[in-house]
């Protein structure tokens, strides 16, 4: 599906419904609140208790952006879904910027420095061996930027030419796939794309539609030419086996979101096509 519409950054939104955890047990003291909701978020197992420590990597808009006015100083669709659930659970959001290297593989988290990862992170069975998932919060596609003087048309016409892709992401593996005649140079992430391409250093970047889209609308010398269905979903990834009830709270989380429509409500703030 194509998500072509204007995106506004907005407000996190507070979630309405307290969610209730069932404790399995004792663990030792966290300071997440007290009483009932203490002991639920105690069973949650955290890096830091009473915090939901998300690990994304930024710039990725309109996923993750640094944004000061925000509680956690980041926002985008990613951060302020995180953020409700974090309101959701009764605890605070703190955000760590690392390489989505770290995220996607599972370091982060064997080493302490997050409890998930939050950074549009596509569900595959690849990582599916090194990781738990959220059930998926979103869809996506595969495009491809170019400046509309170029002339280049799609991705037939890439071959010989320096292409950007993110490294160990899912557009790299789609541009290695279809268009391996092309010079494909892979980068950190889109903080270092998008200057490549201004800068002419590469023709292209291929890479999740929506932050190419951003890219389109904040300046019009570059275009989308072309769309890829990748059937790909976003979800919050975990520790593999590492924290069942942190991943069972979440998805809850998120259940109750989207049945009081919440999720609906941040999703069009940022994706609606009207206005």
């Amino acid at each position: 599906m194509s998500r072509t519409g204007r995106f506004i950054q907005v407000a996190v939104i507070a979630a309405t419904a307290s969610l209730a955890v069932t404790a399995c047990g004792g663990s030792e003291g966290g300071e997440g609140g007290t009483g009932d909701e203490g002991a639920a978020t105690d069973e949650l197992e955290l890096v830091t208790a009473g915090t939901l420590t998300v690990c994304s990597e930024v710039p990725y808009p309109p996923f993750e952006i640094e944004d000061s006015s925000a509680p956690s100083g980041y926002s985008g669709f990613d951060i302020d879904l995180a953020q409700a659930i974090a309101e959701d659970l009764g605890l605070e959001l703190s955000v760590q910027d690392v390489s989505f290297d770290g995220i996607q593989s599972g370091t982060a988290y064997a080493s302490g420095q997050c409890d998930m990862g939050a950074s549009a992170i596509t569900i595959t069975e690849e990582r599916q061996a090194n990781l738990d998932f959220s059930d998926p919060y979103y869809d996506s596609l595969q495009s491809l930027l170019v400046a509309a003087d170029s002339g280049i048309q799609g991705i037939d016409d890439l071959a010989g030419q320096p292409v950007a892709v993110q490294a160990t992401t899912t557009g790299e593996a789609y541009a290695q796939e279809n268009a391996p005649e092309a010079e494909l140079i892979s980068f950190p992430g889109d903080a270092e794309m998008w200057p490549a391409l201004q800068a002419g250093q590469v023709v292209a970047i291929l890479q999740d539609l929506p932050v190419n889209v951003t890219h389109a609308q904040d300046d019009p010398a570059y275009v989308i030419v072309e769309e890829y269905d990748t059937e790909e979903s976003y979800g919050f990834a975990f520790g593999k086996d590492s924290n069942p009830n942190l991943l069972a709270a979440v998805n809850e989380s998120l259940q109750t979101m989207r049945d009081d429509g919440s999720y609906q409500e941040l999703y069009d703030s940022y994706f609606s096509t009207e206005g």
